[in-house]
């Protein structure tokens, strides 16, 4: 597979002189001179998943341009990515994290924009940010903006718009998940109240994903959280579920019903379903446990959940993985959306643009795939390929 971006830009680490604790950050590119992507922090993050996470942000992006679109103020950043190996619910973990974000203060301010990833939430960031002394984690697209203090309104007044409890900016993301596996049903003639679904993770992504599933009419069989699967065949109350979850997406046991069945943690991976949505933790299906996965497509929601190997050996099974970089690409999509003014802060009208964005662009990635008879990953680096000399004759590139 051609990678149509050369080196990173920016590969640093850092470590915490109280912990020991080690973090990155990676800026792949920059257009305009500001980068986009969220911070994870996670026990293992490493260096190098950091770097895949930052070019997968980069892709993001330039899937997203539409260079025939000109009513759309959003023009798309460069990508990067930060991440910090610690387990977040160690009780050292904020310290971490505020030194973390005073230690790279000179980079929010000026190259990176960022916020909430896996271990992470949007009000936990943002509260460390200010003990770091930033004005904010995006604090340096503000000189892009036509008019800063209504884009900030804007997307403050959008991050406290909730839909049945859960914040908008939770839900969106699942929104484009749940599109790009509708559209992928849509294509095989397969109605949705026929088909199945299994779901590794109910945080932030994965619990908007099964809801919005749910709401489309499929079936919910298997969720997975850290204690293990839960899983019903006749379906799970995903509902029930999503408000019985704790800070870390852990749901309590206790509201599960007769038929539910508490199962291994890796059952989700097995489950009898038409459509397996990891969305949890990156390398989630390897070489090995891919000979478990039985459903027909595996629509990636969190960030590189199967490896190189694994979607190789899912391939010549028969069976399909929507990549990352199209499939949860909605998130940040809709941050920049915001903020610029292509929407405002309504969860009707940002549901409605995130559903027709990812429906035309899953669209062009599967339709590419199968006229050149080449994987959606693959036919999606082919897009980002052939919109790069555009973007750089028109925005510029710092490589």
């Amino acid at each position: 597979m051609t990678d149509p971006f050369p080196a990173p830009l920016i590969s640093l680490t850092w470590t915490d002189h109280v912990t020991g604790t080690q973090g990155y950050l990676v800026v792949d590119r920059l257009v305009r001179g500001v980068s986009s992507g969220g911070l994870r922090m996670r026990e293992g993050c490493t260096l190098a998943e950091v770097t895949g996470l930052a070019r997968g942000m980069s892709m993001k992006e330039a899937l997203h341009y539409d260079a025939d679109d000109a009513r759309a103020r959003y023009i798309p950043l460069g990508g990067a990515k930060g991440g910090i190996d610690c387990d977040p619910r160690d009780p050292r973990a904020y310290g971490v994290l505020v030194r973390y974000l005073r230690a790279v203060r000179p980079y929010i301010e000026s190259v990176w924009t960022t916020g909430e990833d896996l271990g992470l939430s949007q009000d936990l960031v943002d509260r460390a940010a200010a003990e770091a002394g930033l004005v904010s984690t995006i604090q340096a697209v503000y000189p892009l903006l036509d008019d800063e203090a209504a884009a900030r309104r804007r997307l403050a007044d959008a991050f406290a718009v909730t839909v049945d409890g859960i914040g908008l900016d939770e839900l969106v993301g699942g929104c484009g998940v749940a599109e790009a596996a509708l559209v992928a049903l849509d294509r095989a003639g397969l109605a949705p109240e026929d088909a199945r679904v299994s779901v590794q993770g109910l945080g932030t992504m994965g619990g908007a994903t099964a809801r919005f599933l749910a709401g489309a009419g499929l079936t919910v069989v298997a969720v997975a959280d850290v204690k293990g699967t839960i899983a019903n065949p006749a379906g799970l109350d995903v509902e029930a579920l999503l408000a019985a979850r704790d800070a870390y997406g852990t749901v309590d046991r206790s509201v599960l019903r007769g038929a539910d069945r508490e199962l291994p943690a890796d059952a989700w991976l097995a489950a009898d379903a038409d459509v397996l949505v990891p969305a949890a933790v990156s390398y989630a299906v390897d070489a090995v446990n891919q000979v478990s996965v039985r459903a027909r497509w595996v629509v990636e929601a969190a960030n590189m959940p199967v490896l190189p190997e694994a979607e190789a050996l899912l391939a010549a099974r028969g069976i399909t993985v929507l990549p990352d970089v199209v499939v949860n690409s909605g998130t940040n999509a809709w941050w920049w959306w915001t903020l610029f003014g292509d929407i405002g802060a309504d969860a009707e009208e940002a549901f409605g643009h995130t559903r027709r964005a990812m429906r035309a662009l899953v669209g062009r990635v599967l339709e590419r795939a199968d006229a050149e008879g080449i994987a959606p990953r693959e036919a999606a680096h082919a897009l980002v390929a052939d919109r790069l000399p555009l973007m750089a004759e028109r925005f510029g590139w710092f490589r």
